[in-house]
């Protein structure tokens, strides 16, 4: 059942109104088939998919697929946080009270702005409000500073997704893997270093910053209660003096105003990013993370990795701007994404990263069930973000076996052995001293991230965009950036020196 399903029944029950009634809408758009427009957009652009770049007709077909459910960012383009605007509130007071009016022609005089507003945000410029009526979306489309009208529940099923063995998983797994001893080395006390982290002096970075002091937000799907290794020991072995927390933002219940679900992870993809990141520098046997020193904040903001409908989207523009408003949070690294662009999501990441300073790092594309041909996905897409893609061992640049690339791309990881697509980095398991493969742009994300902590830590005074050069210059395409796989590789240890 959608999460809204059920709260749309009550609400039609309450008012006595049919389904046709309620509509509003007397033309038959049967034809319009909203996943076959999408899809079309994409192979013609190859870049994400942007519902502003869609007529009415197409936008209110997929309102109503979406449970009726609108996501609205008002304001000018660089409005995104100014809540407490006088002239914005005002704006979006008359802009509530002009959908109220609209939206009784079909609801009954009777309605109020509680069965209308579902959430206004209290730091971004949007709101989330049910539209029964097609001129209600009509009429805000046609006002000046709306930033974007979307459908805020809409669900992608297009026909790269439909009979794919992969689409339960979506990036998940909890089960511990068996790892080849030529797949890591052993440092003391008896921690396992990836095999990759030699193609970019991770370990010899080490004898320079090890990120003591910097803290690191990971945006994923939580941590797992079972891993110790952020629990009792993560203040272990070579790894002391730190913090972490966890937090959750992804509410799964369909009931609107439910509490969110907590931190814990229930997919795997979470812990596996935490653990490259940060894991502890213990004697366990396990592997460990790239800045093993560095203070650690994890957030569930979603359930798996593909960004579907609203209880993700919500969940994770929270999380961004839980992490941006933690001063001690330095850099954010997501490895999640869509082929949509979602406005909630874009000015969250604005805000983190132009407004409260943060370096937000995302991963530049995975392929689950959606195809490789396509390009960079959101918000790895964004020029906010730090774009990153997974590459093989080979002689030069190419992508593992099911990463994108393209113009957007920032930084590559290598994170795949050349011609084994089984061969990918290592990284902490879902229980306790339990190790996984782990690969894709995902896991380079989180490397990447885990660099950036290092760099940081070196120059606790730098900004954002002064550790973002630092790592550009340390990256081996420097000065000149390519098409396809940006500034290149980085050198984690010229990058600290």
């Amino acid at each position: 059942m959608k999460r809204f399903f059920l709260f749309w029944v009550l609400l039609l029950f309450m008012f006595g109104c049919s389904k046709e009634e309620v509509s509003n809408d007397l033309v038959d758009d049967s034809h319009i088939v909203v996943d076959e427009i999408i899809e079309a957009r994409l192979h013609s652009t190859n870049k994400v998919f942007n519902w502003q770049d869609v007529d009415l007709d197409v936008l209110w077909k997929a309102v109503k697929e979406g449970d009726n459910l609108v996501t609205v960012g008002y304001g000018g383009a660089d409005d995104y946080d100014k809540v407490n605007d006088t002239r914005l509130q005002k704006q979006k007071e008359t802009l509530l009270d002009d959908i109220l009016r609209l939206e009784k022609e079909v609801l009954g005089k009777k309605t109020q702005m509680s069965d209308v507003l579902l959430t206004a945000n209290k730091t971004l410029t949007y709101f989330d409000v049910f539209i029964f009526n097609k001129k209600t979306l009509e009429f805000i489309k046609s006002q000046q500073n709306i930033r974007y009208v979307e459908p805020a529940n809409y669900i992608f099923k297009g026909k790269a997704r439909k009979g794919s063995a992969k689409t339960s998983s979506l990036g998940c797994g909890t089960d511990a893997q068996t790892i080849s001893s030529s797949d890591y080395s052993v440092v003391a006390p008896a921690a396992w270093v990836p095999w990759n982290f030699a193609h970019h002096n991770i370990q010899q970075a080490w004898n320079h910053s090890t990120g003591a002091g910097i803290g690191v937000g990971v945006i994923d799907t939580g941590i797992s209660p079972d891993q110790d290794n952020f629990d009792s020991d993560f203040n272990s072995g070579q790894s002391s003096g730190r913090s972490v927390g966890k937090d959750g933002t992804y509410v799964s219940s369909w009931w609107p105003w439910a509490d969110p679900d907590g931190p814990d992870d229930q997919c795997g993809h979470g812990t596996s990013m935490a653990g490259m990141v940060a894991a502890p520098r213990t004697g366990e046997n396990v592997p460990v993370g790239v800045a093993y020193n560095a203070n650690l904040f994890t957030v569930r903001g979603t359930n798996d990795v593909v960004l579907d409908g609203y209880s993700e989207q919500d969940g994770v523009a929270d999380a961004i701007t839980l992490l941006a408003n933690r001063s001690n949070t330095k850099v954010i690294s997501m490895s999640l994404g869509h082929i949509f662009s979602v406005g909630k999501i874009s000015d969250a990441v604005k805000y983190a990263v132009n407004r409260k300073g943060k370096l937000f790092f995302s991963a530049g594309g995975t392929s689950t069930y959606y195809t490789s041909w396509y390009g960079v996905i959101f918000p790895a897409s964004m020029s906010e973000t730090v774009a990153v893609t997974g590459i093989t061992d080979g002689s030069y640049y190419e992508t593992c076996a099911v990463c994108h690339k393209g113009s957007e791309i920032d930084f590559t990881i290598v994170m795949q052995r050349d011609g084994d697509d089984s061969r990918t980095s290592v990284s902490l398991g879902f229980d306790g001293n339990t190790a996984n493969y782990v690969g894709g742009s995902s896991i380079a994300t989180a490397t990447t991230a885990g660099i950036a902590a290092l760099v940081w830590a070196q120059h606790p005074n730098w900004k954002n965009d002064r550790v973002l050069q630092k790592l550009k210059e340390s990256a081996h395409l420097y000065p000149n950036r390519d098409g396809n796989f940006g500034w290149g590789t980085i050198d984690a240890l010229q990058a600290v020196q």
